[in-house]
């Protein structure tokens, strides 16, 4: 299998979507209660599914991006304002943070070889 599609909540679908663009994203998919994107790196989406009701969502969304550093600073320079900046964590990735409008936690990160093979992954029996 593989994972290629999440939806997550968005309470104001305009300032949701005009986020993920200026992140980068195309939009595949626009309508005033649904949008989906597509991630022209690697070739999954992800959506926005429109909801009143403002709870806070425990999901962590990742998106990868090699250029980590560079593409935050272009971030910034967009007006995206940022929780963290990039920073090394202890698990062998680069990371920074930032809330979409709706306050889903998105994290922007390059781990390079280390998200699939960290030193301490589970060998195969």
């Amino acid at each position: 299998m593989n994972m290629n599609q999440v939806t997550i909540p968005a309470t104001d679908m305009a300032a949701s979507k005009a986020f993920y663009v200026t992140l980068g994203f195309e939009l595949i998919v626009d309508t005033d209660h649904y949008v989906r994107f597509y991630c022209e790196d690697g070739g999954a989406t992800f959506s926005l599914s429109l909801t009143d009701q403002r709870t806070p969502n425990p999901t962590v969304v990742y998106f990868e991006h090699e250029a980590l550093d560079m593409l935050c600073n272009r971030l910034q320079q967009k007006g995206i304002e940022f929780e963290q900046l990039p920073h090394h964590q202890p698990y062998l990735w680069r990371e920074a943070i930032v809330r979409d409008p709706a306050g889903n936690l998105i994290k922007l990160y390059w781990a390079g070889d280390n998200r699939v093979n960290p030193p301490w992954r589970v060998r195969r029996t």
